[in-house]
């Protein structure tokens, strides 16, 4: 009864501002509410009830009610509860109250509404453009529906220049990126230093936006999503997969059987557990613990080779499709995967006994690039870097998915918020990811692995669905739609959010931590690494460019 209990809430202080609201479960609320309520409303959420933000979504709901619509997310983790506050703009006047000053994990998020569909963020605290380059021609908005995906907007200057602020009196610019050696997407940190020390940060990200979400409403098949949710992290692509499937599955009142369950979470752990190794080996070369780094990576290498033979690939498993998964556990793999993690956890403790032992390390990390509790209340925060605050966040036990309200784990915290911190969090779960996989392999019963599901989904349904990545909650909102294809189908990666914690991470802090307070929030950009074909006969490689890529797309169209 939680989604009830807070409908009779709602119902006596919003009075006739509330125009309905659906109940699709228990753990679900859609409040839909009038467009002059929409700040008030989201307030009330945020402020007074407590609930956690999660993301903003705008659609382009003319050719189907010829209004805008637009939904905040929010989480209410203590009652398991995920919900939207929605609300329509009219077409004639794309404007909405901004939620950003009562709001300040919104941020991002309302200013991505305006460039992409076009919905002003009125009373916005930072009108600057977020994704589209200052080049881009006024009144063209991609995510709108009578724009095409391959659409190129006429006027556009490539030459015009971001323009940051100033910086303040006495401080130096020192650029950070696009170009840096610890990134792995081009994305400019503008720090502003005074003698060492950073006083100030801006930052200006999504130079190589790929219009995923663009796709998947008006080119891809909900059957042709996943692969391409898959890949928009090389780290976590099953968690984006699982999400998307997730959502849809819930929009159309699917579930996938009990035994698919299981074999996404132990999929989702056995990610976990390469990312987590990943980051602390990358860590530890960061700052200077070369030997803990290839010890790490060797460590590492069992669980690459365990996922190749569970699912043919070392990372981009093509695990999930709506309504299951694609292959089934053998008595095979799940022995040698019960070989694995005996060996992982037994080589862990050793490794981990090193790292709390080591005063150096902990020298360097405490009291570097810090996000408190409030920093992380105020934004939203989540994943490693909020549970490293104290802040015991985690979707797997918040809002319990797959198989996961089927075993039992702890939710590691650690006080402190700095790098130390992060490092602790996340050494410490590796093994409560080797326990629930154990506890998987243990409860998982003989059953099919897919269900059959019919060629058309039902059409204009939510689904909302939250998986802990290893950095933290992926969001996936989606909307049904006609053609085979959602109508909308919204992401929001752990790094969206953590990363705008960075400039405040780093002000009054040594340049010279910038690498690793960056480092631990474990960013996750775009992945954009070009291709390299192999050709098997010479074992010849060679690149091949954007416009290589693109030719060979067209060609397979035709």
């Amino acid at each position: 009864m939680v989604a009830r209990d807070l409908l009779n809430r709602l119902k006596e202080r919003l009075g006739p501002a509330l125009l309905r609201v659906d109940t699709p479960a228990d753990d679900r609320i859609f409040i839909h509410v009038e467009r002059d309520a929409i700040r008030a409303v989201c307030r009330h959420v945020f402020r007074d009830l407590g609930a956690r933000y999660v993301i903003s979504i705008g659609a382009d709901d003319r050719p189907f009610s010829g209004e805008y619509l637009v939904a905040h997310d929010f989480a209410f983790d203590a009652t398991h509860l995920l919900g939207s506050v929605v609300t329509r703009v009219p077409e004639s006047d794309p404007r909405l109250d901004s939620i950003t000053p009562d709001v300040p994990a919104a941020n991002w998020a309302e200013r991505e509404l305006r460039d992409l569909v076009g919905i002003e963020p009125v009373g916005h605290i930072e009108p600057k453009r977020l994704i589209l380059p200052d080049g881009w021609p006024e009144g063209a908005h991609p995510l709108r529906k009578d724009v095409a995906w391959n659409f190129v907007p006429e006027g556009y200057d490539p030459e015009r220049e971001f323009k940051f602020g100033e910086p303040p009196p006495g401080c130096t610019v020192v650029p950070f990126g696009p170009f840096h050696p610890t990134l792995d997407e081009p994305a400019h940190f503008r720090l502003y230093v005074e003698g060492e020390v950073v006083r100030g940060c801006e930052y200006r990200g999504f130079m190589v936006h790929r219009g995923i979400e663009k796709l998947a409403e008006s080119v891809l098949s909900y059957n042709d999503i996943p692969m391409a949710a898959e890949r928009i992290c090389g780290i976590c692509g099953c968690v984006h997969n699982v999400a998307y499937a997730q959502a849809v599955e819930e929009a159309a009142v699917l579930r996938a059987p009990p035994r698919a369950e299981y074999i996404r979470t132990i999929m989702l752990e056995i990610e976990r557990l390469h990312s987590h190794l990943l980051w602390v080996g990358l860590a530890c070369h960061i700052l200077g613990f070369d030997t803990l780094f290839m010890q790490s990576f060797r460590i590492r290498e069992p669980v690459m080779r365990i996922a190749e033979k569970i699912s043919g690939n070392r990372k981009t498993y093509a695990l999930c499709l709506i309504g299951g998964v694609r292959w089934d556990l053998t008595l095979e793999l799940i022995a040698e995967l019960r070989r694995v993690l005996d060996a992982l956890e037994v080589e862990w403790r050793a490794v981990i006994k090193a790292v709390l032992g080591d005063k150096n390390l902990q020298q360097r990390a405490r009291g570097v690039g810090v996000a408190d509790r409030s920093l992380v209340e105020e934004l939203s925060l989540i994943g490693p870097v909020a549970r490293a605050a104290g802040v015991p966040l985690d979707c797997r036990r918040d809002h319990p998915y797959a198989a996961y309200d089927r075993v039992e784990f702890e939710v590691v915290t650690h006080e402190g918020g700095d790098v130390w911190a992060r490092i602790v969090v996340r050494m410490k779960e590796v093994f409560e990811s080797i326990e629930i996989i154990r506890q998987c392999l243990d409860k998982m019963e003989p059953g099919p692995i897919q269900l059959a599901i019919a060629d058309e989904l039902p059409v204009g349904r939510y689904g909302l669905s939250s998986v802990e990545a290893p950095r933290g909650e992926s969001h996936h909102f989606v909307i049904t739609g006609e053609n085979h294809r959602p109508r909308r189908w919204r992401v929001r990666a752990p790094t969206y959010q953590n990363l705008q914690a960075v400039p405040a991470m780093i002000k009054d802090q040594q340049l010279a931590d910038m690498t690793i307070t960056l480092g631990s929030i474990d960013p996750c950009f775009s992945c954009t690494d070009r291709f390299e074909i192999v050709d098997l006969e010479t074992s010849a490689t060679r690149v091949w460019s954007a416009e290589e890529l693109a030719r060979l797309a067209r060609a397979g169209r035709r």
